[in-house]
């Protein structure tokens, strides 16, 4: 994908990864949700499934990358990660491990995550407070205050 998208394509792909946030809270579960880019295309599409699997480790991020399957390094080095919220440590991790150079991210006012790790190894970041972001997560983490704090450890 090259370095600069335009803010139409941008837009598109970040609903893309609201639409995955959406869903996720009409399983009854958490709405983050995020999407993997490459060339263009989404090549992976995920959402918070903690709640709906039982699982430790299904944040938004990791479900849209295991979707996007097993690919090589150089696969992932040419991809850029939308997340509706900023990447918990666990995600930025996998972010960096992969080697994933770009990652917008919906909005980071309602959890701060690793932004200064993730930019201080070279990656892009662009965080857009989308006011759709902002609105998913101040709802839920009113309606659900327990869950969201299970959610990112506390």
């Amino acid at each position: 994908m090259p370095q600069s998208v335009s803010l139409a394509l941008m837009d598109a792909y970040m609903l893309a990864a609201i639409e995955e946030a959406e869903q996720g809270v009409a399983e009854g579960g958490i709405p983050i949700g995020s999407v993997v880019v490459r060339d263009g295309m989404i090549v992976g599409r995920g959402h918070n499934r903690r709640v709906q699997q039982g699982s430790t480790i299904l944040h938004g991020e990791m479900d849209a990358l295991e979707r996007a399957g097993r690919q090589s390094a150089s696969f992932y080095r040419e991809c850029t990660l939308y997340t509706t919220l900023s990447p918990c440590p666990m995600c930025s991790g996998a972010i960096l491990l992969y080697g994933i150079p770009r990652v917008v991210i919906g909005e980071n006012r309602s959890f701060m995550g690793e932004e200064k790790l993730l930019a201080e190894r070279g990656v892009k970041l662009t965080v857009l407070q989308d006011e759709r972001c902002i609105a998913l997560m101040r709802d839920f983490m009113q309606k659900h205050p327990q869950l969201w704090a299970e959610d990112i450890g506390e």
